[in-house]
Order: C-alpha cells, then sequence, then structure tokens
C-alpha cells in the first residue's frame, strides 16, 4: 500500500482565489480563461520590451497590424529570460530601463515564430512552435462525462497560502488540478474496503506536464493526504504535437477505473447482502470460537458480541459492525487500524 501526497501538496500551496468549491466552478473558470485567451504567432525580434516605470517592463508588438502594449506575470517574465538566455535573477536586481537594453541585446533573432499567449493585455505564456496546447476546459469536460460519480474530498480544516483550507479543485494562471473520489464506490478487495479515487493536472502555459493518477484508497485525512492505497496508475505527457491524443488516453483510464468500481462495488454489495443473513454460529459460544480463531482476543469478542446480543443477531455484518465501532473509541492509532483490519477480514466469510 502506498501514501500518496499529491493533494496534499496542492493543498498547502494555493491561495484562496485558486479554490474552487465544485467541479462547475472550476469548469466555468477554465471555460471562460480558455474563451478570453488568444494565441499569437510573432517573430522573435518583433517583441520590444520596454521601461513603463523605474521597475516595471512591458512589452510592445505589432498585432494585426496595430501597436499592442502587453503585461508580463511571472511565469512569461521567466519564459522571457530564458529565451534570452539571460538570468531571471540577475534581470530582477538592475532597473527596467537597463534590463530592456538587455533583452534587446540577447533576444534571438531566428526565423521561427514564437506562440504567445495572452489574455487581455496579460502575456501567459511565450513558447516555440514544438509546444502543443491542452485546454483544461477540455479536461474537465472529458471528466464531466466520464467521472460523473466522483467528487472532491472534505474541504481541508487548514493549508493555502494563508491557512485557510482547500478544496482539492484548484486553478489560476499557471496550472489546474482536480482531486475526485467517489464516496459511495467501496468495494472489497483482498477482505478490505476501499475506494476509488483520482488525480488530474494540467498546465495550458508549460508550467507542469499533462498527467492522471487513479488509485483505490481506504482513507483520506482532512489535510488531503491518501492512505494506503493500492493499484496505482498514472499516465504523464508532455506538451507537444501528440497532447490530444493524451486525453483519449486519460479518457481510457478514466473508464477503466469507473469499469471496475462497478465491478467491484456489485460484487461487495451482494457479499454485504449476504454478510447480513448468515450467521457467524448457532450462538455466542460459536461464535466467540469463531472470533478467536479469527485473530480477534476474547476482550474485544466479548464487547462485540455484547452489542450484537443488544441487536438480537450474530450474523457476520453484525459482528464486523459491533468491532468497527468499538474500532472507533480506540485511543491508539495502531490498535484501531488492527481491529479495522480484523474486523474488516470477517466479510470474507460471506464471499
Amino acid at each position: 500500500m502506498q501514501v500518496l501526497k499529491r493533494g496534499h501538496t496542492e493543498l498547502f500551496r494555493r491561495s484562496p482565489d485558486e479554490c474552487f468549491d465544485s467541479l462547475a466552478g472550476l469548469t466555468q473558470f477554465c471555460q471562460e480563461q480558455k474563451a478570453k485567451s488568444v494565441d499569437r504567432w510573432l517573430a522573435p525580434r518583433a517583441l520590444k520590451p520596454r521601461p513603463l516605470a523605474f521597475d516595471r517592463l512591458v512589452v510592445d508588438f505589432a498585432d494585426n497590424g496595430a501597436d499592442a502594449t502587453f503585461q508580463m506575470n511571472d511565469w512569461s517574465f521567466t519564459q522571457l529570460c530564458q529565451l534570452a538566455k539571460v538570468s531571471r535573477d540577475t534581470v530582477n536586481r538592475v532597473t527596467a530601463d537597463t534590463a530592456w537594453r538587455v533583452f534587446g541585446d540577447t533576444l534571438p533573432d531566428g526565423n521561427k515564430p514564437l506562440q504567445l499567449y495572452t489574455e487581455g493585455n496579460i502575456i501567459r505564456s511565450i513558447h516555440g512552435v514544438s509546444y502543443t496546447r491542452l485546454y483544461n476546459a477540455d479536461i474537465l469536460a472529458m471528466l464531466a462525462e466520464f467521472a460523473t460519480d466522483f467528487r472532491p474530498p472534505q474541504k481541508a480544516a487548514f493549508g493555502g497560502k494563508d491557512d485557510s483550507g482547500g478544496t482539492g479543485l484548484y486553478a489560476g494562471e499557471q496550472d489546474m488540478f482536480v482531486f475526485l473520489i467517489d464516496p459511495t464506490g467501496w468495494a472489497e478487495i483482498e477482505g478490505q474496503a476501499f475506494a476509488p479515487g483520482f488525480f488530474v493536472w494540467n498546465s495550458e502555459v508549460g508550467k507542469r506536464s499533462l498527467g492522471i493518477q487513479t488509485f483505490w484508497f481506504q482513507a483520506v485525512c482532512q489535510n488531503h493526504i491518501v492512505w494506503d492505497a493500492v493499484e496505482v496508475v498514472e499516465f504523464t505527457r508532455k506538451h507537444t504535437a501528440s497532447i490530444h491524443e493524451s486525453l483519449a488516453e486519460m479518457r481510457r483510464i478514466v473508464e477503466q477505473l469507473v469499469a471496475k468500481r462497478d465491478e467491484r462495488r456489485d460484487g461487495f454489495v451482494k457479499v454485504i447482502a449476504k454478510a447480513m443473513h448468515e450467521r457467524l454460529g448457532a450462538d455466542a459460544d460459536e461464535v466467540m470460537k469463531v472470533l478467536v480463531q479469527r485473530g480477534i482476543s476474547r476482550t474485544w469478542a466479548k464487547q462485540a458480541l455484547q452489542i450484537a446480543e443488544q441487536q438480537g443477531r450474530f450474523t457476520i455484518f453484525s459482528m464486523v459492525d459491533a468491532l468497527t465501532r468499538m474500532a472507533g473509541e480506540v485511543a491508539f492509532a495502531g490498535e484501531r487500524a488492527e481491529l479495522d483490519l480484523k474486523a474488516a477480514g470477517l466479510l470474507t466469510l460471506a464471499v
């Protein structure tokens, strides 16, 4: 089993304006972002950085025959420095008047056009011809169609840049991250209960690769760490010419997760139905023997019998339910996990 921390990492690096309470809200933001953004193809020397103030640079270039002035964000400024092969830290230490002269001397003269991605008067990214964009909105549309039962985990009680908590759904000017689980998709895997979930990430501006990681988990804590994950599958791709083919591969991965969930959930439901009717023994003495044989201490077994006896039955499910209730009151995490494991193991008697 694995411990997955991608959701935890995103939780603590996001600001409140990058958090969304629902997949619909995140989708609307990404659709609007896509609609407002424009690709522009320019020769490298068409870019004319100039100082606007002592510490501020803007970029001029001709757009459809008319002069246009654009500002840069943190990411596009980093890319401009990379294009000019100058240190970002060095440029940040000089005045804007000096910086534009540095770029004037270092920007390339090549004939290959640059791809500028703009939103309003902001340059979101600067790329060469090999970069191919996959929109966040297109990924979310696929998830809305094929992952209909999946939801974000519980909202974190803390996290984010201002410790306000996070939702598992994030997007900003640089990238998107989605953390979804199916809270009704519990199924049995080797005698233990697991539910399906996945992470999806992408950047329209080349800040990170495209990727998806699916898994089956036993618990997600309030700081969005995924505990005891199995069957972890990961797929990533860079934003090259074949990136749109990757969307079809991601759809196939999600469809496989959903199909396996349905198959396992149906089997799990049958096991639970059988466990609710099949008795573990004819009387308390027989049930005690079975519980002890399954590695449950006599002290725990006696308490579970008392709880089940109040319900008037000694079915497999009533004993699992009693042991699970008891585990919730155990103070030490190790003992609690051990009792939960032994309780779940009783379900194998109904297979």
